[in-house]
């Protein structure tokens, strides 16, 4: 069974997370502390807030280059997968720098809500399709968004939505996961994503 720290980041959405592994059978640990984190089978960044809030959060806790070294199954929700990025325009944040890109506001157009609210078309690459995370999907599902910022799209894209314009709202590299809605806010689907991720295993030799 997995063992999952989720990590202290300051996000508010903890409560919800910790429910949703919960209702698959996983008790969570939610932590600051490095060495549970490192030693976790499986480790959740998790946020809503700004992104500079959080950075400094994970300074204090000297978490930065600890989560940028780890090599378990890391899946970063919401504020937590913009972390992932090098950059955000959100306060002109420096973030963990996992993924080479920089996490900019959504577009304001004619009659574009803001922030994305609510529940949007999560469409899967083609390329992308066979990665185990999305095991039993279907190219299309549906995710709960609440977000003003929005990651690029780029060979770390797994998965996209449209809001204006399209973005990346899952995205991998390497042992590192990122999804941009709410899993624990987003019915089945979003309980699947979840027992996915705690179903992947991360081998040394794919490094």
């Amino acid at each position: 069974m997995a063992t999952v720290a989720i990590i202290d980041s300051g996000g508010a959405n903890i409560n919800s997370v910790v429910f949703a592994c919960r209702r698959l059978g996983v008790e969570p640990e939610f932590t600051g502390d490095r060495q549970v984190i490192e030693s976790a089978s499986h480790v959740i960044l998790p946020g809503v807030g700004a992104a500079a809030t959080a950075m400094q959060r994970l300074r204090e806790l000297e978490l930065v280059d600890v989560i940028s070294n780890l090599k378990q199954p890391v899946l970063g929700i919401c504020l937590g997968m913009q972390l992932l990025f090098e950059s955000s325009d959100e306060g002109d944040t420096k973030c963990l720098g996992i993924i080479p890109a920089r996490v900019t506001a959504i577009a304001r157009c004619n009659g574009l809500s803001l922030p994305h609210t609510g529940w949007n078309e999560v469409r899967i690459r083609n390329e992308r399709a066979e990665h185990p995370l999305f095991q039993g999907f279907d190219p299309m599902l549906y995710g709960y968004f609440v977000h003003g910022f929005a990651a690029p799209v780029g060979s770390w894209t797994m998965a996209l939505t449209r809001h204006g314009d399209e973005f990346s709202s899952i995205v991998a590299r390497d042992n590192f996961c990122g999804i941009q809605f709410h899993p624990e806010r987003s019915g089945e689907a979003g309980a699947r994503l979840l027992d996915n991720f705690f179903c992947l295993e991360w081998r040394r030799g794919n490094e």
